[in-house]
């Protein structure tokens, strides 16, 4: 696709309007929910609810034909079933529609021949009137700036707009991201579901995702590819200009098997994606959770480049154990733990002494609670200024601190850790447990993310995404 058609693909984001075909009056049927998704969401163009029975839905009147829209349509979804899609194909392109998404499944993943030959015929009409298909077989666009949900949910959830834009293969894997994301706080741009890639693909959004001024990170969940040098080529080319973490799935024989049947992709060995992965520049997640993690990480903290790390456990107890295994899990993953300088160690023997607290790194400064807030603060702001480390990385446990701190004295040392990276020239990264303050535990998790500190739930996670965004998993 030329810069200039990578370009147009804006109106799949900021579509001027949007027709939903198959949206009956029915509120279980998909259709039915796109349309009132997009209500909820706050969607700002027209709203043209299609489908051959009439009626109305959401407030709106339901059309009974897309020739009956009295206005332009831009971008239809199509949720009908598959013996109806290439009379909608020829309705679309007498109503000038510029993109038609396919909810619909029943194509090339089945491997029939009837499925490839039906979207043989598709891609042709469309290709003829200069009309571009997403999937078949994918749940389409997300935007939260545009107001646009992503797939068939009335809830509408969009988030916060940010600066993290996504695609992928699978519409499920699309719609967990979403949910993982906007539950720790990862603001995004702009996602796409694409399903089978008939037209668009994956190299189209990724080329237009690297040209967007609206998008900083790029994350990706892919299962094959028609067109591997030119996959290879624009990953390459959007890796130099952005930070673009992809998960490959089917990387198993099983999970190639999988793919075929899912969205019709062919995959090649786990090795030759990792190795391409690699020479692009592009960062490999290998699950849901390292994506989300990665993603979150580089939007709050952009793409650092870190090897030692300094560890703070025990802020009120506990610490001993955290401490070691959080060392554990840094050199698992190619991240050293450096010892403290001396100057560091005796600053922190004046604070707090040496009898139950460890003094090396990791540090254990549990024995700071019987002195009060100021020297646990005092003793972290110690710790984040020692030369041998290039991040941070301090582990918080609500329940021990309201059991052997106090409420209001965690409240204190959480607003002192959300202003500490504006003093420190490192970054902070904070793990922060789930236990039985579960409700206090995501207030505090809200408190520090928009202080722009991430915040993962173990050491192991936040090594892992920490040496993946350096270049260092081993």
């Amino acid at each position: 696709m030329s810069d200039k058609q990578s370009g147009d693909l804006r109106g799949v984001f900021h579509p001027r309007s949007i027709a939903v075909v198959g949206a009956s009056s029915d509120p279980r049927k998909s259709g039915a929910k796109w349309v009132a998704g997009l209500r909820t969401a706050g969607y700002s163009g027209p709203i043209y609810p299609v489908s051959s029975g009439g009626g109305t839905i959401a407030g709106l009147r339901i059309y009974r034909s897309l020739s009956e829209v009295p206005g332009d349509v831009e971008y239809v979804v199509a949720s009908v079933p598959a013996r109806s899609v290439l009379q909608l194909v020829d309705e679309c392109i007498a109503k000038r529609v510029g993109f038609v998404q396919f909810f619909t499944a029943g194509f090339s993943e089945t491997g029939s021949h009837e499925g490839e030959e039906l979207e043989r015929l598709m891609l042709e009409r469309a290709r003829r009137a200069g009309m571009r298909i997403i999937g078949p077989n994918c749940i389409g666009n997300f935007c939260p700036a545009a107001g646009i949900p992503l797939g068939p949910s009335p809830l509408g959830k969009i988030g916060t707009p940010g600066k993290v834009s996504f695609i992928s293969q699978s519409g499920g894997i699309a719609a967990k991201l979403v949910e993982y994301g906007m539950a720790r706080k990862v603001r995004f741009s702009k996602g796409i579901s694409v399903g089978n890639c008939i037209d668009l693909d994956m190299s189209d959004f990724l080329q237009y995702y690297t040209a967007d001024e609206d998008t900083a990170v790029i994350g990706a969940y892919l299962e094959g590819t028609r067109d591997g040098r030119r996959w290879f080529q624009t990953l390459r080319k959007a890796s130099d200009v952005k930070p673009t973490v992809i998960w490959k799935g089917g990387r198993t024989e099983a999970g190639a098997a999988a793919a075929r049947s899912h969205t019709g992709s062919l995959a090649s060995s786990a090795p030759v994606w990792s190795a391409m992965l690699r020479q692009a520049g592009a960062i490999e997640a290998r699950n849901l959770e390292e994506l989300t993690d990665c993603l979150l990480l580089l939007q709050q903290l952009g793409p650092i480049r870190a090897r030692n790390v300094g560890i703070v456990g025990g802020l009120a107890d506990g610490g001993g154990g955290i401490s070691v295994s959080g060392s554990d899990a840094c050199n698992d993953n190619g991240l050293a733990v450096p010892p403290l300088e001396r100057k560091t160690r005796e600053r922190l023997l004046d604070l707090i002494g040496e009898v139950g607290s460890i003094l090396r790194n990791p540090v254990d400064v549990s024995p700071a609670q019987f002195k009060g807030v100021d020297t646990i603060c005092e003793a972290v702001r110690v710790v984040a200024s020692d030369n041998a480390f290039d991040i941070l990385m301090l582990q918080e446990d609500v329940d021990i601190m309201h059991s052997y701190l106090g409420i209001p004295e965690t409240r204190e040392v959480n607003t002192f850790l959300a202003r500490l990276p504006g003093e420190m020239n490192k970054p902070l990264v904070v793990v922060l447990p789930g236990g039985s303050e579960e409700m206090v535990r995501v207030e505090v998790e809200e408190q520090l993310l928009t202080a722009g500190i991430p915040v993962f739930p173990t050491m192991a996670r936040a090594a892992r995404a920490v040496a993946l965004i350096s270049g260092r998993p081993k």
